[in-house]
């Protein structure tokens, strides 16, 4: 799916994929300094940073390990209910690990803080996150983010693993959906 599939319900084409795979593999390579000679165990935050998760580990050049968490805080609509439920929670134990948590994108940070906070209480090493997208004006809670790809405006974002309602997750770039799409 790309630009020409949706339409109009996209309104515009936010971050190129090309502009996507550069800022990956930027941030591949600050991860490979920071953890040389660690034993780095990803997390990732199903289902938005499959896309990400799986790009970033085929960029990094150090042996890392991979899990998978589903905490939900949406359900179908745009803005977090403030509820977040853990719908699979890790296989592996982390206590001693150094943890990197994969994210797609930071909205108001209160589910990633939950998470943070949870998986502090299972005694990591270290525990450091990476998000490809981050909005800073929509923050509630200020986060620590040791690696993020980009700051982008307070507007709803779909494309590279983030959708709408399931929908729009296979684009190779990120854009802003037409507001026709989310206001019916």
């Amino acid at each position: 799916m790309d630009d020409k599939d949706m339409g109009p319900d996209l309104e515009k084409v936010l971050i190129s994929a090309d502009e996507v795979q550069a800022r990956l593999a930027g941030l591949a390579r600050a991860i490979e300094t920071d953890y040389d000679g660690k034993d780095v165990l990803l997390v990732g935050v199903l289902n938005g940073a499959l896309v990400v998760m799986a790009d970033l580990i085929r960029e990094l050049h150090i042996d890392t390990e991979m899990d998978w968490m589903a905490i939900s805080s949406y359900g179908a609509g745009t803005k977090s209910s403030g509820v977040v439920r853990i719908m699979k929670d890790l296989g592996a134990d982390i206590q001693n690990r150094h943890v990197l948590v994969v994210e797609d994108i930071i909205d108001s940070g209160l589910t990633l803080s939950w998470l943070l906070s949870n998986l502090r209480s299972r005694g990591p090493a270290s525990l450091e996150v990476v998000t490809l997208l981050r909005k800073p004006d929509a923050a509630k809670v200020a986060i620590d983010v040791k690696y993020v790809g980009f700051d982008i405006p307070n507007e709803f974002v779909v494309g590279y693993g983030l959708d709408y309602a399931q929908r729009f997750r296979g684009l190779p770039f990120i854009g802003t959906l037409a507001p026709h799409v989310y206001s019916s």
